[in-house]
């Protein structure tokens, strides 16, 4: 057997002297790397003497561009923001109350008398209003009158006649699907925009916040969104065709389908509205027993009810009577045209198709005897303050 003679291993202290020696190298080699690497870096991040890029000349605005950017600067003064604002209870034992902010809309300027027009859901509430112009300064406006059927309220402010721009008044019974619109409003509550579009429908109806319909709407797919409500729908003339007033969609925000109350249903109604006087909508003269046509199942509407000298009585319909033996007799009405009737909603949608003074068919049943009788529409009083 072999052996290696004790003396020639390598001692414990030569060992670690070894290892030492080993360690310190690749310190001073990881030492040299770290060095090298942050030299490149402290190099690639020394500033440079970059300069602002040079500026392009501007191009000159399309004739299209121009017409839009002297509109809105020309128009934008016509366009007010309006604040509702409720009256509160503090608490049930506080006779104190607060003014809370209930929302917000739009408007625009009719006259220099401070005759401001805006939607009636937008006003619909309020105990106070302010009315705030295209210069910042706000004024406290009163409630002159509204009419909820067609969704229009006149509000009243004491401004100098200076700061008013009224609108120019156009036509809406000309237009035409296609032709170029502008839309100027506060959506959101923020301050003045404008957004185009083109009318894209004619002849739509909504429901107002009364549930009757309102004719003739303008479609546009101008954006508008909540906050627009009242404001003006302008053609590319400036010249005021609609006021903005619903949108559909399911989340509540534009989506392209924006309806607008026509402007010849507008400077039908508010000057009305200013003057105090009622606005009135196609009627039979007549009052109806609603609860009754419900209970007796009348399969129509009962007449408790006519007007002297009215529509429905100078076509023979007669109200409601009780014979001598205690039997009572009433004409049913169950027809407009067309269309049955059986509610009061489906009255109204009947009668709204028409205009006052029109003649029209109305079925009516006495009896086991049913009637068709050629009326001609009177004007009914609908306004409400």
């Amino acid at each position: 057997m072999i052996t290696t003679p004790r003396s020639s291993r390598p001692s414990s202290a030569a060992r670690r002297g070894r290892v030492a020696s080993s360690l310190l190298l690749i310190a001073l080699l990881a030492l040299g790397l770290v060095w090298r690497f942050s030299a490149r870096g402290d190099a690639a991040c020394a500033p440079t003497s970059a300069e602002p890029r040079a500026i392009a000349p501007a191009a000159e605005l399309e004739p299209d561009e121009r017409r839009t950017v002297e509109l809105f600067r020309s128009l934008s003064p016509t366009t007010v923001n309006v604040t509702n604002i409720g009256l509160y209870r503090t608490s049930f034992w506080d006779l104190d109350v607060t003014e809370v902010p209930q929302g917000t809309g739009s408007g625009f300027v009719w006259d220099d008398d401070g005759h401001v027009v805006t939607n009636f859901h937008v006003v619909a509430n309020g105990s106070k209003f302010k009315v705030t112009l295209a210069n910042g300064n706000t004024f406290d406006a009163e409630a002159i009158g509204a009419d909820p059927d067609s969704d229009i309220a006149v509000l009243k402010v004491d401004a100098p006649s200076a700061e008013l721009v009224p609108l120019s008044i156009g036509r809406s019974s000309d237009l035409q699907v296609g032709q170029k619109v502008y839309a100027i409003g506060h959506p959101f509550g923020l301050d003045q925009t404008l957004t185009t579009g083109i009318i894209s429908g004619l002849n739509r109806e909504i429901r107002s916040k009364s549930n009757r319909r309102i004719r003739n709407v303008i479609q546009t797919d101008a954006a508008i969104n909540p906050g627009n409500s009242g404001g003006p729908l302008l053609d590319s003339g400036g010249r005021l065709i609609g006021m903005n007033t619903a949108i559909l969609s399911p989340s509540g925000t534009n989506s392209g389908v924006g309806f607008a109350v026509p402007v010849d249903t507008i400077n039908r109604i508010v000057p009305k509205l200013i003057g105090g006087d009622s606005v009135e909508r196609p009627g039979l003269g007549v009052t109806i027993d609603e609860r009754n046509s419900r209970y007796l199942r009348a399969g129509g509407l009962i007449v408790a009810e006519v007007e002297e000298g009215g529509a429905a009585a100078r076509a023979g319909i007669q109200p409601l009577r009780v014979r001598d033996n205690g039997e009572a007799v009433y004409d049913v009405i169950v027809g407009v045209g067309d269309r049955p009737v059986r509610t009061m909603e489906e009255l109204r949608d009947a009668l709204d198709g028409y205009d006052i003074g029109d003649r029209v068919q109305v079925s009516v049943r006495r009896g086991a005897k049913l009637e068709k009788l050629d009326i001609t529409l009177q004007g009914v009083a609908t306004q409400r303050r």
